[in-house]
Parts: C-alpha cells; sequence; structure tokens
C-alpha cells in the first residue's frame, strides 16, 4: 500500500512537471500574437494562452488580445486561460492570479495596464512602486473590454504614425 502511494505520488509529480514544461514552451509553439504580431517571447511577463474545450489553442502578447480572441470565439468554452507573471514570466492561471490595473508602467496594447501575478506580495510591492489597484482576472477582463475602443484608436494611430515614419 506505501509503495503504492508513493508511486501514485511520484506519477502525479512527474506528470505535473510535464504539464508545466508544455505550457512553458507556448512561446516556440505561438511564437507571434495572433492579432497583432508581436513577439510573445519579449512579452513573456504580458503574454496570455488560451486553450478552448474543443482542443484549439490561442497564444496573445496581452490581455488586450487575449479579449479579442474570446469575444471573437464566443461559442467555445475555454479550458484553461494561462497569464504571464508579471515578474517571472511563468505561466499561471490567470483566474488565480492577483491582478494589478493601471499604474505610471505603460501597458501591452494598452495605456491602461493589467499584470498578473502568482504571488500576491509582489503585486503589492508592484503597486507600492508603481501605483495601480489589485484585481481579480474577471476585473482585468471587464477593463480589457471597456478600454477596447480607445486602445484599438491609439494602436492603429501608432501604427499610422510608424507607417509614414518609414516613408519618409
Amino acid at each position: 500500500m506505501r509503495k503504492t502511494i508513493i508511486l501514485f505520488t511520484a506519477l502525479v509529480f512527474v506528470l505535473s512537471l510535464t504539464a508545466a514544461a508544455v505550457a512553458q514552451d507556448d512561446v516556440k509553439k505561438y511564437p507571434s500574437c495572433k492579432y497583432c504580431g508581436m513577439d510573445r517571447e519579449k512579452f513573456a511577463h504580458s503574454r496570455m494562452l488560451i486553450e478552448y474545450t474543443d482542443g484549439t489553442v490561442v497564444g496573445t502578447c496581452s490581455i488586450h488580445c487575449a479579449a479579442v480572441d474570446l469575444a471573437l470565439h464566443i461559442d467555445k468554452t475555454p479550458k484553461a486561460v494561462l497569464v504571464g507573471d508579471y515578474g517571472t514570466k511563468a505561466l499561471i492561471d490567470a483566474e488565480k492570479a492577483t491582478w494589478v490595473i493601471g499604474g505610471s508602467k505603460m501597458g501591452v496594447m494598452t495605456r491602461n495596464a493589467k499584470w498578473a501575478f502568482a504571488q500576491k506580495v509582489d503585486a503589492d510591492r508592484f503597486i507600492s512602486e508603481n501605483g495601480g489597484k489589485l484585481a481579480t482576472y474577471d476585473d482585468a477582463m471587464k477593463v480589457s473590454y471597456e478600454d477596447m475602443y480607445a486602445d484599438t484608436k491609439m494602436i492603429r494611430d501608432k501604427r499610422k504614425k510608424m507607417m509614414m515614419e518609414q516613408k519618409h
């Protein structure tokens, strides 16, 4: 009986390491954001990975682009939503993360930053250094949708300016 428990525990541990390794391998599998083309490795601290119950997976650079995907695929059910921890860049469960909205650091694809932290103490430290407020995943996603128009306009304006600069 004791050997069975030890073997079972070891098996669960190995499988969890394998799942973690596969999740962290997401940047190789999805190197650029499906929606904006940004380098997901460069933005590992804000990247997201959504796995749907139908087996499809999408990698994005940010919660902004994840919100776009979730809106476009309203009939699909997310099985897992992972996000890069701001400090470690490791993928974590977006719903279990402690989120910070706002602050002085410019967000990815948004003026109103939304950062995820595996540990609340890290979120608190971030707030003391950069401002912002504590939030849940639902809060961060709701604000992402509320910010969508202004963020999309900002992105278009930046891209237009870059294209004009390249022509001159």
